[in-house]
């Protein structure tokens, strides 16, 4: 007798559809998969074997062959159990086999027959629609599903459940998407941070045309209470991006309680990260920091304590939007449209030029510590600001500056300035010919840009830098052409030579 179900595989967020076949023939008792499947699917036999055994079944006494079709493609997880057992109990003819052709199923069994929480429910529903079939899920992922929009959804929480639903039996009810708190209020805000107007000025700027930004400044300057801040002055999150965001924290299992990502990720991983932790990769190529950060913010902190090569791995990224993670016999790319900001002392004691405090090794200490960041990776950094020390006597006179809320106003309408122009993406996202439509350089602007290249020295990419950097600050002016000021200022924020 043969049975057969469907299921899914993932590479990156991209969903593959996977038929199970299951295949009772005469023969020596065996129970044997095939189809290029993990170490994980190879030990469901003795999970399908045991649940099935906690309901009162147990497997023929005959040669049984799963096969994970098509053949040559990878399949790995544990989300394989759940269509392998229903595809035997349709050949064992427990089940009508013609009930589950139309059907994607995903969980992981129990001994017990229960059926638990998997990994990338979020984007196999989302596939199960474009198919028009039918979603099979563990019942405390329902809710998860359910944000697909697929009518035909299915939560089960054990095998004997499932196999009452399709005796009709039981009936199961459809689950509703579960209701998303106000992760939005963020509770960090622009006023408790006193001082530092031009870094505030600069963190406007990166959150109006999506720039990179590096901060260097001494130890209690503010640049991580900076850092962490700039997502409550950036936009909510779209319908679609809150959708794209979600599928990568539901492949990567983040996804809790049927809850969305509705807010902008803000990642800030420990200068002791590993590259496959940064960009992705590991056993299941599970997406990395940079990719968890996707419309949102990475922030790295002590940016010098990282590894060369770690570092080094988010130059492509960083242009592409695209992260490929390279395997044995298989590429996995993610999405990593995500936005850096980081920040570094300006040597290891971290002092420098603060009286009284540096180091008897300065200048050089400075010169050695800061050559740890390679120009390629500084060049596609658009915004580079020293944030100073400030002190006691000035901090105490300080009153609360401007706070999160009216900021976002003007980044607001500054991209909706951008939005007039018929420009739907972030003038860091430009491409060349985008660019060149998009620029508007008064003749006076181009030549002091020009001049400005020729004096430091400007690469390719760092003077197409320095115009769309240029363009958001007159956006933020709310001028349709890029005048000289705003070349001058964009010029301030970026350090042509490295300072010591």
């Amino acid at each position: 007798m043969l049975a057969t179900t469907n299921s899914v595989a993932f590479n990156g967020i991209d969903v593959l559809r996977i038929t199970i076949e299951v295949q009772i023939t005469s023969g020596m008792p065996s129970f044997t998969i095939v189809g290029l499947a993990d170490k994980a699917i190879a030990e469901s036999r003795e999970r399908v074997r045991a649940a099935l055994h906690s309901i009162g079944l147990s497997l023929p006494g005959n040669h049984i062959t799963v096969n994970l079709a098509p053949a040559d493609v990878i399949k790995e997880g544990t989300h394989f159990d759940l269509p392998i057992a229903v595809a035997l109990l349709g050949a064992m003819e427990v089940i009508e086999a013609d009930k589950l052709l139309n059907t994607i199923m995903m969980g992981e069994l129990g001994l017990d027959g229960a059926i638990r929480p998997v990994s990338g429910v979020l984007p196999a529903s989302v596939a199960s629609v474009a198919q028009q079939m039918r979603f099979v899920c563990p019942a405390v992922q329902g809710a998860e599903a359910a944000w697909s929009g697929n009518k035909d959804i299915v939560p089960v929480k054990d095998l004997l459940q499932l196999i009452n639903y399709y005796k009709g039996m039981e009936e199961i009810a459809y689950p509703e998407p579960a209701p998303q708190s106000d992760k939005f209020a963020y509770t960090l805000d622009l006023r408790d941070i006193k001082g530092q107007e031009n870094a505030k000025r600069a963190l406007e700027i990166a959150a109006v045309g999506g720039h990179n930004m590096l901060m260097i400044g001494p130890p209690g300057s503010g640049k991580s209470m900076l850092a962490s801040r700039l997502p409550s002055i950036l936009p909510p999150l779209t319908t679609q991006e809150i959708l794209e965001v979600s599928k990568i924290h539901s492949v990567a299992g983040l996804l809790k309680d049927g809850q969305l990502v509705t807010h902008r990720p803000y990642r800030a991983p420990h200068h002791s990260a590993s590259t496959p932790a940064m960009v992705g990769g590991g056993l299941k190529a599970k997406p990395g920091e940079i990719s968890l950060a996707h419309r949102g913010v990475l922030f790295l902190d002590e940016l010098p304590e990282f590894a060369r090569q770690t570092l080094e791995s988010l130059r492509q990224p960083l242009e592409t939007g695209i992260v490929s993670v390279a395997r044995a016999n298989s590429h996995v790319s993610y999405p990593a449209r995500f936005q850096l900001i980081s920040a570094m002392n300006p040597c290891r004691c971290g002092y420098l030029g603060v009286a009284g405090k540096t180091c008897s090794r300065a200048p050089r200490c400075a010169e050695e510590y800061q050559s740890k960041i390679s120009g390629p990776l500084l060049d596609r950094i658009d915004l580079q600001i020293e944030v100073p020390l400030l002190s006691p006597w000035v901090l105490g006179q300080i009153k609360e500056g401007e706070d999160s809320a009216t900021v976002l106003k003007r980044v607001l309408a500054a991209r909706n300035f951008q939005q007039k122009r018929g420009q739907n993406i972030l003038n860091a996202e430009l491409d060349g010919t985008q660019l060149e439509q998009t620029a508007n350089l008064s003749d006076t602007a181009r030549k002091v840009l020009i001049q400005a290249a020729e004096k430091f020295q400007l690469s390719g990419r760092g003077f197409h830098r320095m115009i769309r950097l240029s363009r958001t600050i007159a956006d933020m002016a709310f001028s349709d052409e890029i005048l000289p000021e705003h070349i001058s200022e964009a010029l301030a924020y970026r350090l042509p030579e490295r300072k010591s």
